[in-house]
């Protein structure tokens, strides 16, 4: 009996002590392996070397355990928006909304984390924008940066792509998507557009009222025209054409009137009443 239980001691030991070293084992090789994602890469860390000019791409890879530490970069295209409130040349204030799409430039990561470690882009992008906003909306009017919107653009992408550069940052796209004015600039646009309305309005008046002018005067001399021919008429034929027109009127009046269901006709003279109210009349 003492013997057999030695032995099932002697087994369990062995078992306990090949798990530790298997565990052991497991967390040393995991510890020993890392993954760089799609669209990203490493930057090795050597506690002797420093950080590596040579950079990891995508996929599993090995590192000694505590003498190197990977440290990974999104390379893939990334959107950021801020915002800034320039002065123009005139004195206005206005308020832009910049969206640029960057990405840190490869080759250059070691030099990036050196520099400026894994979140580069909002500790650059935010400052050289309000930078290069400021620098281009201070050469225009505050009108010009709505007429001469695409010359501003041009300008605030171009100044912007090679102000990142400096950083090793690549910026793809570069737009403004808001721009609006300060109160004052906003009611002085407002109230000039109101007294454009009113002297377009004023135009119009003026200019019917000269159509109605000329209006009147062409009927004024066709009246006396018409007048005129209508005398010349009357001492060369006499009195018959006036007479022929009282005749058409008073035919068109009579054929108006026979029209009108509410007209009663009676006869000339008091003989129709006279015969209502004669004795015996029924």
């Amino acid at each position: 009996m003492a013997g057999s239980s030695q032995q099932a001691t002697a087994v369990l030991t062995y078992i306990a002590k090949a798990a530790f070293g298997l565990g052991t084992l497991g967390a040393v090789a995991n510890s020993a392996l890392y993954t760089v994602d799609g669209g990203q890469k490493a930057v090795i860390f050597d506690r002797f070397r420093g950080v590596l000019e040579e950079t990891v791409g995508e996929g599993t890879h090995f590192r000694v355990p505590w003498l190197q530490n990977p440290y990974i970069f999104d390379i893939r295209t990334r959107p950021h928006n801020f915002s800034s409130i320039s002065g123009t040349k005139d004195l206005q204030m206005v308020n832009l909304t910049l969206r640029v799409l960057s990405r840190p430039d490869q080759k250059r990561l070691p030099h990036i984390f050196q520099t400026l470690g894994l979140e580069y882009d909002e500790k650059v992008l935010p400052s050289i924008g309000n930078e290069v906003l400021k620098a281009v909306v201070a050469q225009f009017n505050a009108d010009q940066l709505l007429t001469d919107r695409p010359r501003v653009s041009a300008l605030v992408r171009d100044s912007l792509i090679k102000r990142a550069k400096d950083f090793n940052i690549i910026l793809d796209d570069v737009a403004i998507t808001h721009l609006s004015y300060g109160a004052e600039f906003s009611r002085a646009v407002e109230q000039k557009q109101v007294a454009q309305q009113e002297a377009e309005r004023s135009k119009y008046v003026v200019m019917k009222a000269d159509q109605e002018k000329r209006a009147a005067i062409i009927r004024a001399e066709g009246e006396s025209e018409s007048a005129k021919l209508i005398s010349d008429a009357t001492a060369s034929a006499g009195m018959g054409l006036i007479e022929l027109r009282k005749i058409e009127a008073m035919k068109e009046n009579a054929a108006t009137m026979g029209r009108s269901a509410n007209v009663t006709y009676l006869p000339s003279g008091n003989q129709m009443i006279l015969a209502m109210n004669a004795p015996g009349a029924r």
